[in-house]
């Protein structure tokens, strides 16, 4: 039947309910791109804060507990003083094994650098006797002709050096007042919105403080027990720089399941130009076994304490965050997304 003149012309409901939630989705997504660009700018407070949320989700029940024999602040002083005497006990001891070893370790990487040629040349890869040291003679013009090049890129890190430190003392003096007080001001921000939403608010916090604080105590779990196994390996199958290589361990397993077998092919390298092929062998299945106790006994463990995320949620988190912000990214992407669906599901439940 033909529309009458004047008639306006009919919408299915269907259309209409697509066409509601497509403006919602692109006022949502023009939302979160400029979240984005605005933390893009202002990366280093982001990352400063992230931070001080972490060193405080460690101390402040240490804290607490010292906070019981005297005043708060001096028990908070104490605490993080004793914190940055103990990293700075771990880095000297780093330090000073690097220094002891560093004369063998030399040694034992010429002569390994030649057992790797040797083996290189051997069946079944029968590499050119010439291949490796041409390759050593271009890397040398390399270096040579981009000498000025690389001068500049160093001083640009030394640039991004300074901003590091700023970032770590940025989040140092923001921990401070979290240990101390970050209770009185969480309930001061509440206190300044609007009595309708200050309930869901204080609901969503409590839950993405409990995700977050269950998440950094069992990821440090995770790192320590991956850092000890693989310095007691190492220095079982004298492989030199255990100590370096185990601290290398703990900070790659903020990563998860990318962290973890990097920093052991950097130890199997390392196996492989001391030790030879057999104990770097040995060095690859310690990346398989760890990996099988960090992904089907630790893992489980600190998403127990957290939010349970799939493995394949996990993985796609950090890819996106390193796509996104690099290591930073990728080491704050499954914390992050934990806190939002931690969120999430508190407030479904308080609705429900």
């Amino acid at each position: 039947m033909a529309m009458q003149p004047g008639t306006p012309p009919t919408v299915t409901p269907f259309l209409r309910t697509a066409a509601a939630y497509a403006w919602r989705l692109l006022v949502v997504g023009l939302l979160v791109y400029s979240l984005f660009a605005v933390l893009g700018r202002f990366h280093e407070i982001g990352v400063a804060v992230f931070l001080g949320l972490v060193i405080t989700a460690l101390l402040r029940p240490v804290a607490d507990v010292v906070a019981r024999g005297m005043p708060r602040p001096p028990a908070v002083a104490l605490t993080l003083l004793g914190s940055i005497a103990l990293v700075l006990g771990v880095l000297a001891l780093v330090g000073e094994a690097v220094a002891g070893e560093r004369t063998t370790l030399v040694r034992e990487f010429r002569e390994g650098v030649g057992r790797i040629e040797d083996w290189l040349e051997r069946p079944p890869f029968r590499l050119a006797p010439d291949a490796l040291s041409g390759v050593q003679s271009r890397i040398g013009q390399f270096l040579s002709s981009h000498r000025s090049t690389l001068l500049s890129e160093a001083m640009s890190g030394a640039g991004h050096l300074v901003a590091v430190l700023t970032t770590l003392a940025l989040g140092l003096f923001s921990a401070v007042f979290f240990i101390h007080s970050g209770d009185r001001q969480w309930a001061w921000f509440q206190e300044q919105l609007p009595g309708a939403v200050r309930d869901r608010v204080g609901i969503g916090g409590r839950a993405a403080w409990r995700t977050f604080t269950g998440y950094t105590h069992g990821i440090v779990l995770v790192a320590a027990v991956n850092a000890v196994l693989v310095g007691v390996a190492l220095w079982l199958l004298g492989v030199p720089l255990a100590v370096p290589l185990a601290l290398l361990e703990f900070l790659a397993a903020f990563v998860p399941l990318i962290g973890s077998p990097i920093a052991l092919a950097v130890a199997a390298v390392v196996a492989l130009a001391s030790q030879g092929p057999l104990v770097a062998g040995i060095v690859v299945a310690l990346i398989v076994v760890i990996g099988q106790i960090e992904g089907h006994l630790l893992h489980p463990l600190v998403m127990s304490w957290a939010v349970r995320l799939h493995p394949l949620v996990v993985a796609i988190s950090v890819i996106a965050g390193s796509i996104a912000a690099g290591i930073v990214g990728a080491v704050v992407a499954v914390p992050l997304v934990s806190v939002v669906w931690s969120v999430h599901t508190a407030l479904r439940a308080a609705r429900g």
